[in-house]
C-alpha cells in the first residue's frame, strides 16, 4: 500500500467507527488513534443532536479521561472561534460530508451546550461513574447517603486493623471452628504470606461471595470435596489410618514377596526389611511409620520407583513383581487422596477465615460509612441487576443515557461489564428501544490486555462483542465491526520488528488468535527507524577463590545489571550529545528517551545513579514507596529526633541531610569525644561554626513547636518558610518534589482521620508503605523517563530502551479457580498439587505466560523511532520464553549483524556485534513534531518563600449550637445532644431523598434505609423516625413543599454588608422552591417541643433563617422571599415575617 492509500483507508475506517447512527466495536492496534476515534464519535453524536448529558464515556484511567476531555474542549473552542470556511472544512474531514451554514452554526454552539449541560460531559472512569451513581441513588443501592470512598492506604489500614482484632479475638476463643481453621492456615503460611493471602481474598470477594451464595461455607466445602472426588470423612488422618488397617492391603502376598527378596541384592534386602517390618506391626504403629514404608516404593519426591526388584530375586511366576506393583499403585492412590484431602482441608479453612475477615471488614466499613473501590463497582452492579431498577435509575439520570462509549475495553473486568450491560439493557428491546438512536461503542485491543491482576480477561472483549452485536442486530439496528491497524506512532522499522516477532507461533500464543498474524501498516513509512539488539551482559566472578581465603569474607559475583545500567546510561549520554533524531531533524534530548522495565528491581536504582553520574536529567521511576525515598527518610528521622532528642542516629541523619547540610567531617567534629548526646554536642559546638549555629537554632525551634503544632503544619512550615524544599531540590533535583508533596498530603490526610500526633503520624506512615504514582504524561520536564510497561500503557517516546528482557515470570498462583470460576483451591505448596489442582495451576501458568507476551507487544509499540533491546543474564541458560529470545529469533533473518563501536569501546559485553534493523529517512523531516524547549522557570523573589499572613477563617457548616461572634457567620443545626442530633439528621435525610420516589414505595425504602447496620439503630428508634418522615410527606398541606419544582438540601454560600462590615455566610437550606413570582425556603425542625408563638423561637433559629434570607435576597432581588419553619413532630408550618426576621441580622 502507498502512503496516500494508507491514509485514505485510515480516514474511512475512523469515519465508519465514529458514525453516530451505528453501534460499533473497534479493535485498535497500538498507535492507531483510538483516542481520536473516541473524540470524533462524541463530536459527531453532538452534531447529530444528542445532548451532551446523554453521552456516557467510560475510560480506564483518570489521565485518559482528562486527555479526552481536553481534546474535546480544544476542538469545541476551535470550532467556536475559527471562520466559517475553516469550520466547514474541519467538520467535513470529521464526517466525510459537507455541511451548510445552519449546521455550521450548530457546531459553533456545541461548546455552549457542553458548558450548560447538567454536570457537564460524562467522561470519567467507571469507578468515578459508579461513585456518582451511588451518590445519586443511595436508597436503591442500600448505602448510607454521603458515604466516603477510601483510598488504597485507608483500605489497607482498615483491613489490617480488622485482621488484628480478629486474631486477638481468636486468642480468647481457641476452641472455636474459626480458631481451628486459622490454625490450619497458619501451619501453611508465614506472616507476610498470610497478609498477601488476605489481601487477595479481599480483592476476590465478589467471586468468593458467589461461591458461598448457595449453602454458605458448608455448601462451598461440599463443592470443593466433590471437585476432588472426596467424601466428608476423607481427612488426611483418616485416609492414612484406613490405609494401615489389616484388610487394606495383601498381607500374605507382601510377606511372601519380602521373603523372596531376602536373597537378592542389597537394595532388594533393604526393601524387604522395610516391607516386612511395616506389615508385621500393629495398625497404630503402621500409621506412625507410613512415610518410611512408602520409601520402599516411591522416590523422595513421591514419584513411583521405576525398578521395584532386581533380576537376582527368584520370581519365575512374576508374583513378586506383581505384588510390589499392586502395593505401589495402592500407595500412589493413598498419597493422591491425602493430597486432595490436604487441599480440601486447607482451602475450606482459608475460606472460613476469609469469610469471617471479609464480614468483619465489611462491618467496619458500614460503621464508618466507607466504601472501597471494589464496593463502588459491586454495589452499582447489585443495584442495577435488581428487577426494575435500571430503567428508574436511567430515567432519573437527567432523562437517561442514549450512548455508551467504552475505552480500553480489553481491560474491563466481568463485574464492570455487568454494570455496562445493565445500563444498556433497554437500548435495543421493548420500550427502551425508543425513537432516538441508542448506541454502544467500544474500542480496545486484546493484544494489549495486561491487567489480569484486576481480573481483566481478553476473552471478555470478544464475548461482549458477540453479546452486543446480537442485541443490536436483533433490534434491526446498525452494527459495525472495525479493525484499525494503521499506526500513526511508530516508524516502519519498529512496526516491521513487531510484526516479525509476533509472526513466530511461540510469540503469538495469547497475543492473537490461532492462525492469525499481527500486521501493522505505518503511516510514518518514510520516517527513519532503528531496532537494535545488543548482546547480553553476563555475570562473572570478580575474584578467584584462593585456598587460604577466610570463610567470613564475601566473594560475591559481579553485578551484571549494574554493568548494563552503566552501559545504557553511557549510550544515552552519546545519544543526547552527539546524535540527531532524523525523523524530526533535531538533536536528541533526554525527554525523548523512555526506559521500560517489567519490574521495579535493582537495575532501576542502578540506572538512576548511572544517569545522574553522567549528568543526564532523569525523572526517576514512575512509582516508588514513599518511605523509601531519601528525602522522606530524612523527614522521618527529623520526626524521630523531635520525639526523642537523645536519639543520636536520627539526629546524625538529619544533620547530614539537606535540611542542615553538614558533611562527614562536621559530623565527626561533633561526635568524636563527646560527653553525652549528639544534641548536647551540637549545643557545645554551636559557637564554633555558622553551620552548627544554624542547625542548633532550627532544630531547637522545631523542638519547641513539635508538641504544639500538628504534623502537617510542622512539616509544611519547615519545607516552605524554612527553605527545606529548596534545600532538597538543590541537592536531589526536581524528582524530589513529588515525594515531598505526597508527604505533606499524607500528613493532612492523617490529621483528617486521626487525632493529630507526630508519633502517631510517623507510625501510620511507615506501616502504610504508600506507593506514589507519578504521572509522566502530564509533565513537560526534559528528562529520561523510567517506567514499568504497565505504567507506560498509553504513553510513547521517540527512543525506547528495553533492558529487562531476560527474566521470565515463574511464580504460580496459589489461589486456583476452576474454569467456570465456581470452585476454589488453595495450593499453599507446590507438592500439594494433585491432578485436579495441577491442571488448574497449569492453566493459570499458561494465562500468566500469555500476558507476559502481550506485555512485550505493549513494550515494543511504545517506541516511535528507535528501539534498543538489551539485557543481563545470570548463571542459568537463556529461557526460550524470554522477551530477548523472542525478539532476537523474530528479527535475526531480516536484520543485519554489525560491529558496534560503542560496545567495543566499553568492553562490557563478550561481543561487540549487534543486530540492526534499519529504515533510512525517505521523506522530509516532520519538524512540526519538534517539542518546544522547556522553559527555565524564573527565580522566585525572596518574598515568595516567606510564610503568608494568617487568613481569616473560611465559612463552614457548624455542628454546634453557638453562633460565632466574629465576622464569619455560620448557621447550623441547633440540637446538641447526640441522640436527638442523629435522629434529626436521619429525618432530614429521608425528607431529602424520599420525595423523588412514588408514594407507594416510600415505606419500603425507608425501612431498608433505616435497617442499614452502619446506622446502628434499634427497632423503636427506626419506627419512630419512619413514622415522623412518612407522616410529613403524606400530609396534603405540605405537598407543594415537596413537589418536583422544589429542591432539597441546597448549599448556600454568600456574604452581605451591615453597618459597614461584610459578613460571610454558609449553610444548607433544607427545601428551596424558586418560581417566577416567589422564592420559598423551608427549614426542617425536628425538636420534640414546638413553640406556640414565633416570639418563643430560639434566637439561633431566627438568626439562621434571617442569614439565609439575606444571602438569597442578593441572588433573587427581583422577587419576594418567603421563609418558613416546618415542625416535623406537630406537622406545623410556621411562616416568618420578613420584617421580623430583619431584626435578627447582625
Amino acid at each position: 500500500m502507498t502512503l496516500a492509500s494508507i491514509l485514505t483507508e485510515s480516514r474511512k475506517r475512523q469515519q465508519l467507527a465514529s458514525n453516530p447512527a451505528a453501534s460499533a466495536w473497534v479493535s485498535a492496534s497500538a498507535g492507531t488513534g483510538k483516542t481520536k476515534v473516541l473524540t470524533d464519535r462524541v463530536l459527531r453524536l453532538m452534531l447529530d443532536g444528542t445532548p451532551p448529558q446523554r453521552i456516557l464515556c467510560l475510560t480506564f484511567t483518570r489521565s485518559a479521561a482528562a486527555e479526552m476531555a481536553n481534546r474535546l474542549n480544544q476542538r469545541l473552542v476551535s470550532w467556536a472561534t475559527i471562520n466559517d470556511e475553516q469550520l466547514i472544512h474541519d467538520v467535513k474531514t470529521l464526517t466525510g460530508t459537507k455541511i451548510d451554514s445552519v449546521q455550521a452554526e450548530r457546531a459553533r454552539r456545541l461548546l455552549a451546550c457542553v458548558l450548560d449541560a447538567p454536570g457537564g460531559m460524562r467522561i470519567q472512569t467507571i469507578h468515578s461513574f459508579c461513585e456518582s451513581l451511588l451518590g445519586q441513588f443511595p436508597l436503591e443501592a442500600n448505602v448510607i447517603p454521603h458515604f466516603s470512598v477510601m483510598d488504597e492506604q485507608a483500605a489497607v489500614e482498615l483491613l489490617e486493623t480488622t485482621r488484628d482484632e480478629l486474631l486477638n479475638h481468636l486468642q480468647n476463643n481457641e476452641n472455636s471452628n474459626l480458631a481451628k481453621a486459622l490454625g490450619i492456615v497458619a501451619l501453611h503460611t508465614q506472616e507476610a504470606g498470610f497478609r498477601d493471602l488476605i489481601t487477595q481474598l479481599i480483592s476476590d470477594r465478589a467471586r468468593i461471595a458467589h461461591l458461598l451464595a448457595d449453602g454458605g461455607l458448608h455448601g462451598a466445602a461440599n463443592q470443593i470435596r466433590a471437585a476432588l472426588s472426596l467424601v466428608g470423612t476423607d481427612t488426611p488422618t483418616n485416609i492414612i489410618a484406613t490405609a494401615c488397617t489389616d484388610d487394606s492391603f495383601d498381607l500374605r502376598s507382601l510377606n511372601a514377596a519380602s521373603e523372596a527378596m531376602g536373597v537378592g541384592q542389597k537394595t532388594d534386602i533393604e526393601r524387604a526389611i522395610r516391607i516386612k517390618s511395616w506389615v508385621s506391626k500393629s495398625p497404630e504403629t503402621r500409621i506412625v511409620n507410613f512415610d518410611d514404608y512408602c520409601r520402599a516404593f516411591l522416590t523422595t519426591d513421591n514419584k513411583a520407583l521405576s525398578r521395584l526388584v532386581t533380576k537376582s530375586v527368584p520370581d519365575n511366576t512374576g508374583c513378586v513383581l506383581l505384588t510390589l506393583q499392586r502395593e505401589q499403585n495402592r500407595i500412589l492412590t493413598i498419597k493422591d487422596r491425602r493430597k486432595k484431602s490436604i487441599l480440601s482441608e486447607s482451602t475450606i479453612s482459608l475460606l472460613t477465615v476469609g469469610d469471617a475477615l471479609i464480614s468483619a471488614y465489611q462491618n467496619k466499613k458500614n460503621a464508618r460509612n466507607f466504601l472501597d473501590y471494589d464496593d463502588l463497582i459491586l454495589k452499582s452492579k447489585d443495584m442495577l441487576l435488581r428487577p426494575g431498577i435500571p430503567s428508574w435509575v436511567l430515567y432519573k439520570l437527567d432523562g437517561g443515557i442514549d450512548h455508551i462509549l467504552i475505552d480500553e475495553a480489553q481491560d474491563t473486568n466481568p463485574d464492570q461489564w455487568q454494570v455496562i450491560q445493565a445500563l444498556s439493557e433497554e437500548f435495543f428491546a421493548g420500550v427502551g428501544a425508543r425513537k432516538e438512536k441508542r448506541t454502544v461503542f467500544a474500542v480496545g485491543d486484546t493484544k494489549q490486555s495486561i491487567y489480569s491482576f484486576q481480573r481483566a480477561d481478553p476473552n471478555s472483549f470478544d464475548q461482549m462483542r458477540k453479546f452486543f452485536k446480537d442485541r443490536v442486530r436483533g433490534s434491526y439496528s446498525e452494527w459495525n465491526d472495525i479493525e484499525l491497524d494503521i499506526s500513526f506512532r511508530s516508524s516502519g522499522a519498529v512496526l516491521e520488528a513487531v510484526d516479525l516477532v509476533f509472526s513466530n507461533p511461540a510469540a503469538q500464543d495469547g497475543v492473537v488468535k490461532p492462525e492469525t498474524s499481527v500486521k501493522h501498516y505505518p503511516a510514518r513509512s518514510e520516517a527513519a527507524g532503528l531496532v537494535e539488539v545488543w548482546p547480553l551482559i553476563e555475570t562473572k566472578r570478580r575474584h578467584k577463590k584462593i585456598p587460604w581465603e577466610k570463610p567470613v569474607n564475601r566473594t560475591g559475583g559481579d553485578s551484571a545489571h549494574a554493568r548494563l545500567a552503566s552501559l545504557v546510561a553511557g549510550k544515552i549520554k552519546i545519544l543526547c550529545s552527539e546524535e540527531i533524531l532524523l525523523s524530526q531533524d533535531r538533536p536528541i534530548r533526554p525527554g525523548d528517551i523512555m526506559v521500560l522495565v517489567r519490574r521495579r528491581n535493582a537495575f532501576v536504582g542502578d540506572l538512576v545513579r548511572a544517569l545522574k553520574t553522567n549528568q543526564i536529567a532523569v525523572s526517576g521511576v514512575d512509582r516508588l514507596i514513599l518511605t523509601d525515598h531519601i528525602a522522606v527518610m530524612d523527614l522521618i528521622s527529623l520526626g524521630r529526633f523531635l520525639l526523642m532528642p537523645d536519639d543520636d542516629l536520627s539526629l546524625a541523619e538529619v544533620l547530614k541531610s539537606p535540611l542542615c547540610g553538614l558533611d562527614d567531617d562536621d559530623l565527626f567534629t561533633l561526635a568524636h569525644g563527646r560527653h553525652g548526646s549528639l544534641w548536647q554536642a551540637l549545643h557545645d559546638h554551636s559557637d564554633q561554626r555558622s553551620e552548627f549555629t544554624k542547625a542548633k537554632t532550627t532544630l531547637g525551634r522545631l523542638l519547641d513547636q513539635a508538641n504544639e503544632k500538628p504534623p502537617y503544619e510542622l512539616y509544611a512550615e519547615l519545607l516552605s518558610a524554612d527553605g527545606g524544599r529548596r534545600a532538597f531540590q538543590s541537592r536531589i533535583g526536581e524528582e524530589v518534589l513529588d515525594p515531598l508533596d505526597e508527604f505533606l498530603t499524607q500528613a493532612l490526610s492523617y490529621q483528617s482521620s486521626h487525632v493529630p500526633s507526630l508519633q502517631g503520624f510517623l507510625d501510620w506512615l511507615e506501616r502504610g508503605r504508600l506507593i506514589v504514582r507519578r504521572d509522566f504524561e502530564q509533565r513537560a520536564a526534559d528528562a529520561v523517563r523510567i517506567l514499568t510497561v504497565h505504567g507506560a500503557k498509553g504513553l510513547e517516546a521517540p527512543i525506547v530502551f528495553l533492558p529487562d528482557t531476560v527474566q521470565v515470570p515463574d511464580q504460580t498462583p496459589r489461589l486456583l479457580w476452576s474454569t467456570d470460576q465456581r470452585c476454589l483451591l488453595w495450593a499453599a505448596r507446590k507438592a500439594w498439587l494433585d491432578n485436579i489442582a495441577g491442571a488448574w495451576s497449569k492453566t493459570a501458568e499458561e494465562r500468566r505466560d500469555r500476558e507476559y507476551r502481550r506485555l512485550l507487544y505493549v513494550a515494543m509499540t511504545r517506541a516511535e523511532d528507535r528501539l534498543y533491546v538489551c539485557g543481563w543474564t545470570g548463571q542459568k541458560t537463556l529461557n526460550q520464553r524470554s522477551w530477548y529470545n523472542l525478539i532476537h529469533a523474530g528479527i535475526k533473518d531480516r536484520a543485519k549483524t554489525e560491529h558496534d563501536t560503542f560496545l567495543a569501546t566499553r568492553k562490557d559485553t563478550t561481543k561487540a556485534a549487534v543486530l540492526r534493523l534499519v529504515h533510512p529517512q525517505a521523506g522530509v523531516a516532520d519538524t512540526d513534531k519538534t517539542p518546544a524547549k522547556p522553559k527555565v522557570p524564573p527565580t522566585l523573589p525572596d518574598w515568595a518563600w516567606e510564610s503568608p499572613p494568617a487568613e481569616p477563617p473560611s465559612p463552614q457548616h457548624l455542628i454546634r449550637s453557638e453562633l460565632v461572634t466574629s465576622d464569619t457567620i455560620k448557621p447550623g443545626p441547633i440540637d446538641c445532644d447526640t441522640k436527638p442530633l442523629h435522629r434529626g439528621q436521619l429525618i432530614h435525610k429521608l425528607l431529602q431523598w424520599l420525595p423523588q420516589y412514588p408514594p407507594e414505595t416510600r415505606a419500603t425504602k425507608t425501612k431498608r434505609f433505616l435497617a442499614h447496620p452502619g446506622l446502628g439503630l434499634n427497632k423503636a428508634l427506626r419506627d419512630d423516625i419512619a413514622v415522623v418522615a412518612l407522616k410529613v410527606l403524606a400530609a396534603p398541606e405540605f405537598a407543594p413543599l415537596f413537589s418536583s419544582e422544589s429542591r432539597a438540601d441546597i448549599a448556600v454560600t454568600g456574604c452581605f454588608k451591615s453597618s459597614g462590615r461584610t459578613y460571610n455566610v454558609s449553610g444548607n437550606i433544607d427545601r428551596l422552591t424558586v418560581r417566577e413570582d416567589l422564592v420559598r425556603l423551608v427549614d426542617f425542625k425536628t425538636d420534640q417541643h414546638t413553640p406556640t408563638e414565633v416570639t418563643y423561637l430560639r434566637e439561633q433559629y431566627l438568626q439562621q433563617i434571617a442569614l439565609y434570607r439575606a444571602v438569597l435576597a442578593r441572588i433573587y432581588s427581583d422577587r419576594p422571599i418567603e421563609c418558613a419553619l416546618l415542625w416535623t413532630e406537630k406537622l406545623q408550618l410556621t411562616i416568618l415575617d420578613n420584617k421580623f426576621l430583619d431584626q435578627w441580622l447582625p
